[in-house]
Order: C-alpha cells, then structure tokens, then sequence
C-alpha cells in the first residue's frame, strides 16, 4: 500500500494493490478486495459501510444453486456479459450492462446465480454494503440504467430516499465511468465524506502527485478537496462515496 499526499493541504491518497485473498471453486472465482485494508493501521476490512468489493468470474455454464444472504446489501454491477439470478419470490432477472440489481437481504433473501453454455465468460463486481439495523424487510431491485457516456460518471446506487436509480440502506454513493486514454474527470466527493477508487479495466493517474493506480488496484482520498484522475489508457473505474462515520451492522453472510 501507499500513503500519497503532496506539498501543501492536497487530498491524501491510500494505494492498494490487487489483493490476495480470493476463492477457485472451478467455474466461479472470486477475489475479495477490502477498502479498509488500504489505510494503514485500520482495525476494519471495511471501511464504514462498505464491507467489500468482489471480483467475480464465472464461466459459461455455471450454477451457483440457491442459498441465503442476511443483513447485507448485495449489488451486481455487469459491465459486459450476463448475470442470470433466480429466487424464491419467483424472479427470473439478467443483469447486464443495461440493468443494475440491488438485493437488500435484510433478515433472509435465497437467490441462485447461472450463465448458460451459450453465454460470454463473465466478470463483474460484487458490492457487500452494510446496513444500518439488522433484519430488515428484505427485497430486490432490478432496474434498467442509462446508457454510459464516455468521461462521465454514471449515478447508479445511493443512500434510501436520494436521487440514484437504486437505493441501499446506508450512506454509499456509487458510480460508474468508462475513461478514454488522456481523459480526466474528477472523483465523486461530499463533505465530510471519502472516496473510494477501484481501477476494473486499465490504468489511471490520481491527484497533483499523479499517483498510479492500475489495474484491480484501489485508492481511497479521506481528505476533502477535488481529486482529478487520468486514464493512461482506456479504463473503466468506479468511485463509492462513503460517511465514514454512519452506523453499520457485521452480521452480514459475507459483508461483515
């Protein structure tokens, strides 16, 4: 990891690389990326809300079968391929790179994950965001989202009662952005909040400092101030805007 902050009262940026703490069960693999690991001396893995990041990958033909999540809000973010979930409240969804789902788990969700043998090889993100209280109503969105443009952030998910398209309970924002190579745009902020970089696809440049950050790696700002980031090539980044200090819950299935 690494502590970046330049001359005078610049954002201070926390680097993370790829981390290395992942699962193999054949055709779905995982690894779990932990924000809280990037500052040094953070007693959480997470970091205020946010419990974890997950790469995942599944290939075509792939069942993951029915099983329970509790007191977690789980997000599926399907830049390219299809995610297919199955539930016992009788929804059949695709998510892909046109839909976002939210899966607010609250005191017990059961859903199964597929691809079919005629599906692309999939990889995505799985967010684990914690609620705020334990054993709430649980439920699922699914929504289409508007379509990308290039260089801009995209709103997908926010705090219950906000403008985003879909909601979870607590205070994280989340967006999206597919970046041209020399193209810059600055990182999502909110007073008294932090920023949290996750480098999907290619390489960026963040802050003065014009700190690397490549692919898989992460960077969190925890200073206010705008932070300016660069692709060196074409990439695709997400940014999550989190109050470090809004109450969570760790009773979570996987996002403790």
């Amino acid at each position: 990891m690494n502590d970046s902050t330049s001359a005078g009262s610049q954002p201070r940026i926390y680097t993370a690389a790829r981390t290395d703490v992942s699962q193999n069960q054949g055709g779905f693999r995982i690894h779990l990326d932990f924000p809280g690991r990037a500052v040094p001396g953070h007693d959480d893995h997470g970091y205020g809300p946010l419990a974890t990041v997950v790469e995942s990958f599944m290939d075509p033909g792939t069942l993951i079968r029915m099983h329970q999540h509790r007191n977690e809000e789980i997000i599926s973010w399907v830049p390219d391929g299809v995610m297919r979930h199955d539930d016992r409240q009788g929804n059949e969804l695709v998510t892909d790179s046109n839909h976002l789902m939210v899966m607010n788990a609250g005191s017990g969700f059961w859903h199964a994950e597929e691809t079919y043998e005629d599906d692309p090889p999939l990889r995505m993100l799985q967010i684990f965001v914690r609620p705020h209280s334990l054993d709430l109503e649980p439920g699922i969105q699914h929504e289409p989202i508007r379509d990308s443009v290039s260089n801009e952030w995209r709103h997908l998910f926010g705090p219950e009662g906000g403008d985003a398209p879909l909601y979870v309970r607590n205070d994280v924002n989340f967006y999206d952005c597919r970046l041209d190579a020399g193209a810059t745009v600055t990182l999502p902020s909110r007073p008294e909040w932090d920023t949290y970089l996750y480098v999907f696809d290619g390489a960026v440049t963040a802050g003065e400092e014009q700190t690397r950050i490549g692919y898989t790696e992460s960077g969190l700002v925890t200073d206010e101030g705008d932070v300016s980031v660069t692709a060196t090539e074409d990439a695709t980044i997400v940014a999550f805007c989190i109050n470090p200090d809004a109450p969570i819950t760790r009773q979570g299935t996987i996002g403790r």
